[in-house]
């Protein structure tokens, strides 16, 4: 393939992404844009569009990039997310960046839906009480990550992190990922893509171990990873590529 015909490519699938790809003022910038992030990377298979906007919205919401996370919201709209599917990539990204930025991406979203008239709907009050919290989470702790949800930081006996772990797995597992809006796969995914934006390496090699245990491909997980590097940023996603090649052929088949 010729560069003049990847960067036709591009162009297209920028399009269809409802981005506007012909908007610098910087010579030629437009052109390399369209090669490699949509033709480059947008382009692959192995990852629909849609999970691909759950990757992107995870990193821009976890480094706080609003200006394109606005424009990133409106992509997820088009190609088929809910606003409450937005926003729980917002939740899910915040428990690994920091709350705070949930509500700053939060604020950011809930202007493009009122601006479109779009509403969450209402959603059924929860009635968990800590200890159902508490052994949902160890539930899910052991669904994701088998004989390994209790090893390093995790281990029960551990009285440094311990001080704070038990909450991790109260309301990071017990309530975050049984919250409806994302399945376990789609969280995995906001898992991945943030891990490997904020250069969590510890918690990328852990979360890459139990990504198949959601049901995502060898190849899925590498995908996830790809996904970052325009926005995130192409040695961070190198390094998480080494790290989790790693891991992958070191994994059970």
């Amino acid at each position: 393939m010729s560069r003049a015909t990847a960067r036709k490519q591009g162009r297209e699938i920028a399009a269809s992404l409802g981005l506007d790809a012909t908007r610098s003022p910087v010579p030629g910038l437009d052109d390399l844009m369209a090669e490699v992030v949509y033709a480059g990377v947008w382009g692959r298979a192995n990852l629909a569009p849609a999970e691909r906007a759950i990757c992107t919205l995870a990193v821009l919401s976890s480094l706080q990039r609003l200006a394109s996370l606005a424009a990133m919201v409106e992509t997820a709209l088009r190609i088929g997310l809910t606003p409450r599917n937005i926003l729980e990539v917002f939740v899910q990204a915040g428990l690994y960046a920091g709350f705070v930025t949930t509500d700053a991406s939060v604020a950011v979203a809930q202007e493009l839906f009122q601006a479109r008239g779009l509403s969450l709907g209402s959603e059924p009050q929860r009635d968990d009480s800590i200890e159902g919290l508490d052994r949902n989470g160890r539930e899910v702790m052991a669904l994701l990550h088998g004989e390994r949800a209790q090893e390093g930081y995790a281990a029960p006996g551990n009285d440094v992190t311990g001080a704070l772990y038990p909450m991790a797995i109260r309301y990071g597992y017990g309530d975050l990922w049984s919250r409806p809006g994302l399945n376990h796969r789609q969280r995995m995914l906001c898992a991945l893509a943030a891990f490997t934006a904020l250069g969590l390496e510890g918690q990328l090699k852990k979360f890459a171990r139990a990504a198949r245990n959601v049901g995502l491909r060898r190849e899925e997980v590498i995908e996830a990873v790809i996904q970052t590097a325009p926005y995130g940023g192409f040695p961070r996603a190198l390094n998480a590529l080494a790290l989790i090649g790693e891991v992958l052929a070191g994994a059970s088949p």
